[in-house]
């Protein structure tokens, strides 16, 4: 099914706000199968010394994959991804908490890869796929733009475990992993991807742990790219399907990021159709 609405077409460019995430996510699983990088080492190590504003010794406690996790202990209140603003809040690994930092991947992949970002995002991912769109990198968000069609491409690619036609893109057990548990301060983030089905979830902007699924109507084996405004990209691969939505924000006088009460409100609609 492809429907558009309010002047949207199957070729209008729209941003994936924070479901870019997922891509950034993938892009550094294969650098890591590409052996440029290791999820496991310091961030320091392809960043140098000194990337953050914190005392050393807690500067190296972080690793790439507490970037993927949200697990980095770095400062979460300012979204401005500078030096003076990385600054020392808990030990890496010992909290969870959304925030731009994340971006920093970007630089990790660039350096390890011996490239800029968008070109070897470009070689890697986009174009093996045959994805359309571009990187905005704003001076506080760095957000994906592309048509509908290529945010479903990708999402095709996540159903299929990092598999396209013939050609393994992302290392299905990296890929695995990305779609798992990364941590138990909130079982329903992996390495950047929304996970259902969970015992609790955490949101963006709080420290609170809610029980109980992140979208209690969606089926349990889903996961999810989740953007501000209500960009999804939905995979359940026990209904091998993919949903994409893109566009305006369903609440718009309160938008937000990552999941919101549109999610369960649509999934009602959806269960409606599939069950």
């Amino acid at each position: 099914m492809e429907e558009y609405f309010n002047g949207h077409t199957a070729s209008t460019e729209w941003e994936w706000n924070s479901a870019g995430k997922t891509l950034v996510s993938a892009t550094t699983g294969i650098a890591q199968q590409e052996n440029l990088l290791n999820i496991n080492k310091k961030v320091s190590d392809y960043l140098g010394a000194g990337w953050t504003n914190m005392p050393l010794e807690k500067e190296n406690l972080i690793t790439v994959r507490n970037l993927l996790t949200m697990t980095s202990g770095i400062n979460s209140d300012k979204q401005l991804v500078t030096h003076d603003n990385l600054t020392y809040v808990a030990d890496a690994g010992t909290r969870w908490a959304y925030s731009n930092v994340f971006q920093l991947l970007m630089d990790v992949d660039a350096n390890a890869s011996n490239s800029d970002f968008e070109t070897y995002f470009n070689e890697k991912l986009k174009n093996k796929i045959g994805m359309e769109g571009f990187w905005n990198f704003g001076i506080i968000y760095k957000i994906y733009h592309s048509n509908t069609r290529s945010m479903a491409r990708f999402g095709l690619l996540a159903l299929n475990k990092g598999k396209w036609k013939d050609e393994q893109i992302i290392n299905e057990n990296y890929f695995n992993e990305s779609i798992s548990s990364s941590q138990n301060i909130n079982p329903s983030y992996g390495y950047l991807w929304w996970l259902n089905g969970k015992s609790s979830y955490m949101v963006p902007g709080t420290q609170d742990v809610f029980q109980g699924a992140l979208i209690p109507n969606a089926p349990s084996d889903m996961y999810a790219a989740l953007g501000a405004s209500d960009q999804k990209i939905y995979v359940i691969p026990s209904k091998k399907m993919v949903i994409i939505r893109m566009g305006d924000s369903a609440y718009p006088n309160n938008p937000t990021f990552a999941s919101s009460g549109f999610d369960n409100k649509l999934w009602a609609k959806i269960n409606t159709v599939i069950n």
